[in-house]
Parts: C-alpha cells; sequence; structure tokens
C-alpha cells in the first residue's frame, strides 16, 4: 500500500509518498513555500486561495511524476488554531489568523470564564488571543460582512477537494473550544466566542474517511479511490514522526516555531490528568493526547537573522558556530513574535544584549539559537511532573536537522537529561501516516533517532 502523506504548514505545503513500511519513495517529495503576511503590528496571516492553489500544485507535481499511482490513502498534518471566516457562499471574508498573529483582544465588557481553571482543566486551553474563544468575536468587529460560519485553513482547502471535510477532534482540540473529554463543543467556550453550533464545523466521527470530489479525481484519477483519514494537528504528528509517543519521552521540535510536548494515551470519555498551569493541551486522535508548551520564536529566528545581518553560509557558517561554546552568543530575548498561550507579551518584544563592537554577526546568531533552547527548560519540568520521571528528550524539525550546533546546545541545556535526534526529515507528514495507518507504536523505529552529532544529512529521497 502506498500512502500520500500532506503537511499543511505555515511556511510551506508538502507532499509525500510512502510506501507500506512507511519509507519516502525516490522523487515522492513536493513541496511549495507559503508566503505569511508578518507585520510589527501582531500581524500573522495566510490567503486562503493562494494557499490552496499550492496545495493544488504539490499534488499536480506529483501526479505528472507518476508518484501518486497506487495511493490508498491519504493522511494530513495541518497547522493547529488557524481560523478563517466564510461567506454565505462558503468564500472567504478575510485572511486566515495563524498562531503567530497576536492582534486579537477581548471586548472590553466581556469577561473571561467563570472558573479560569476548570475551563483550563475541560478544554486544555486559556481564554487567550490564540484561541476561537477570543478570536471570533474580534474579527466579528473588524469584518465587513457577516460570517456564515467559521473554520480552519485545513478544513477550507479540504472542503474544495473532498465531498465533505467534517473537523477531526484533534483540529477542534486546538481551537480552543472543545470539551477534551466529551469531544464536544464546549457550552461555556462556544458563549465566550458568541457562535451558534451552526457556525461552527461538523465534527468528524472516530471512523471518519473522505474521499474525493467529480472534478477532483477527473484531475487525479490514481487518487479517485484513495481514502482521505482525519487531519491531526501539525504538533501532534510531529511527536509522533519524532518517536516520542510514550510518557518516557518528549519531544522538542523546531521548525518555523518550536515546542515540546508529551503524548499519551487516553480514549475520549476517560478522566484527564491535572493540567500544570502552563501547559495545553490538546487531542491526537480519539484515543491520545498531547500535552506541552509551544513558542513563537525557532527556526524564524535562523530566517531573520539570514537576512538582516551579514552572516557567512554553509560549511563556513558551521564552522563560525563550531568555534563558539554552546552558549557563546550574546544574550538574547526571542520574543521576535509575542507570546504563545498563555504567555500575552505582544508582538516585537525581541532583544538583542551585551553588544560591543567586537560583537560578530555570528554571536548573535549563536544567542538567538541558546535562546531558543533555554525558553524549553521550565516547561519539560512542568512536562515531567505529570508523569513523575525525568524523561528522554527526542530533537526534531528541520532547524535540528540543518544544525549540528543547534541540537549541542539543546543537549547541554537540557543536562543531565538523555538527548537524542529524529533524523526523519519529514515528521510532521510521516507523524500523520503513521495515525492514519493505526501503526503508533511503530513510531520510534521509524524516527531513525540517533545521537546529536550525528552528521547525517536527513534525506526523502
Amino acid at each position: 500500500m502506498k500512502i500520500l502523506a500532506l503537511d499543511l504548514g505555515t511556511s510551506s505545503v508538502r507532499g509525500l509518498v510512502l510506501d507500506g513500511d512507511l519509507r519516502p519513495l525516490p522523487d515522492g517529495l513536493a513541496r511549495r513555500k507559503v508566503v505569511l503576511t508578518a507585520a510589527d503590528d501582531g500581524t500573522g496571516t495566510l490567503d486562503a486561495r493562494v494557499y490552496l492553489d499550492c496545495l493544488l500544485a504539490c499534488l499536480d507535481e506529483l501526479s505528472q511524476r507518476g508518484r501518486l499511482r497506487g495511493v490508498e490513502l491519504v493522511a494530513v498534518s495541518a497547522q493547529w488554531h488557524s481560523v478563517l471566516p466564510l461567506g454565505p457562499d462558503d468564500e472567504p471574508l478575510g485572511p486566515v489568523l495563524t498562531w503567530l498573529d497576536t492582534r486579537p483582544e477581548p471586548p472590553a465588557a466581556q469577561a473571561g470564564p467563570v472558573d479560569p481553571d476548570a475551563f483550563h482543566q475541560r478544554t486544555g486551553t486559556w481564554w487567550h488571543r490564540c484561541y476561537w474563544s477570543m478570536r471570533l468575536p474580534w474579527l466579528r468587529a473588524r469584518l465587513g460582512g457577516t460570517p456564515t460560519r467559521f473554520v480552519g485553513l485545513v478544513e477550507y482547502v479540504l472542503g474544495r477537494l473532498l465531498t465533505d471535510a467534517p473537523m477531526s477532534v484533534s483540529q477542534a482540540s486546538g481551537t480552543g473550544l472543545l470539551d477534551l473529554c466529551t469531544l464536544e463543543w464546549d457550552a461555556e467556550a462556544c458563549a465566550l466566542a458568541g457562535v451558534r453550533g451552526t457556525e461552527l464545523p461538523e465534527l468528524a466521527p472516530p471512523d471518519w474517511t473522505g474521499r474525493l470530489r467529480t472534478g477532483s479525481a477527473r484531475r487525479w484519477p490514481d487518487l479517485a479511490r484513495a481514502r482521505w483519514t482525519a487531519p491531526i494537528g501539525d504538533g501532534a504528528a510531529s511527536n509522533v514522526g519524532s518517536g516520542c509517543v510514550d510518557p518516557t519521552r518528549a519531544a522538542v521540535t523546531v521548525g518555523t516555531s518550536s515546542a515540546v510536548r508529551l503524548l499519551q494515551r487516553m480514549p475520549a470519555g476517560a478522566q484527564l490528568p491535572p493540567l500544570p498551569d502552563r501547559l495545553w493541551r490538546y487531542r491526537v486522535d480519539h484515543d491520545h493526547v498531547v500535552t506541552g508548551a509551544a513558542y513563537s520564536s525557532g527556526g524564524n529566528l535562523f530566517a531573520w537573522a539570514q537576512r538582516t545581518l551579514r552572516l557567512p553560509t554553509g560549511a563556513e557558517l558551521d564552522a563560525a558556530l563550531a568555534a563558539l561554546p554552546p552558549d557563546g552568543g550574546r544574550p538574547a530575548g526571542v520574543g521576535f513574535g509575542g507570546d504563545r498561550p498563555p504567555g500575552r507579551r505582544p508582538a516585537g518584544s525581541g532583544e538583542l544584549r551585551g553588544l560591543g563592537f567586537g560583537t560578530t554577526a555570528v554571536e548573535l546568531l549563536a544567542g538567538l539559537m541558546h535562546g531558543v533552547c533555554e525558553q524549553v527548560v521550565d516547561d519539560l519540568v512542568g512536562l515531567e511532573s505529570t508523569v513523575g520521571q525525568q524523561v528522554q528528550v527526542v530533537l526534531g524539525g528541520g532547524a535540528m536537522a540543518a544544525s549540528p550546533w543547534w541540537r549541542q546546545a539543546f543537549t547541554t541545556v537540557l543536562a543531565p537529561r538523555t538527548v537524542r535526534f529524529g533524523r526523519h526529515a519529514e515528521i510532521g507528514a510521516t507523524g500523520a501516516a503513521l495515525v492514519a495507518c493505526g501503526r503508533i507504536a511503530e513510531a520510534a523505529t521509524v524516527a531513525d533517532i540517533g545521537r546529536t552529532d550525528d552528521q547525517t544529512s536527513p534525506a526523502t529521497a
């Protein structure tokens, strides 16, 4: 059986074709970069129609190469927290608000949850600008038209391809409106958001599978009979793809942003264990949850430094970093994009300190990279408190694959824990495929976990 795994991220759209052993096929990867509109006022938006075009282009490319032939199953990893208002014609009334957008504020006269702790335990989230409970009223106040309903970006793009595209419980948990135990929309959260059930997506049942519309099947005949499985949040997919699927291993993933997460089996309806104040909890599927913390800073800081500083490139940059100790950069505050929940710092809170005329661009970069490492430590301790033991850490994500120095910096900061490196390059797509196939237990083997000083370049082809 061949599997098509889609990774609908913030910085790119990717399609990866895997064989029955979940190994990438030669020439089986197509990707398109995504243009994110970001500004110092906290804007972080995407154009939904352009994003859809990127996905179509990936599918067309794989089809033209003959790589879709024999695909029986389509798995999807998609960004959490996005929201898109749709009008009566199901067309967007504005851009997609991504996780990076920090502009939403609560209405002046509105109070938050009656019992904030109970709300946090029930939904795994807070009344915060990242979630629909605060985002939807803010959007309504700014829109020129009246939205008929709200969807996430993945529901919009799949809705154009499939006969139906309900919202998975994983994506719904990222809205902040879902009761994680009952797996129904939470009444108090919906009241804060000012929405009725008809304005929210239908929730996908545990056994949901989708099929292409007639027009889509004509465009990609090799996918006409393929089953599409319910999308899972990109953070959950990355945990599975990193091989971190039990309480002994936490994943630290650095892609565009960064996060630390722990996955546990907790079937729907089961009593959930207490959730520490600073951590969120979302659904992977109907049987698993992922608990953790996320940060707006990660590989995007590296990208900023590349654009802004006169950095060396390639082997020259690697050698310059290797000459520095893991803490050899200048002190940095990494709040360039503001805080993810529960923090409330706005965008533009980044800092570079301790500068002198002898400070080099590489030292500035190293300080930023080290700052990303340090932000993880306290939340990792909180995660360990939920399982009563110190855990092993597996590093993953594109930024980790690209920088041995960064991996070593994490190893130093997270000591005395054992720190390993997941060498599989496409952890989001592969994680989604593992969940879709019901093979989560095999994740550690597929992830190819190795040493952090491994110089092998991950490849998907």
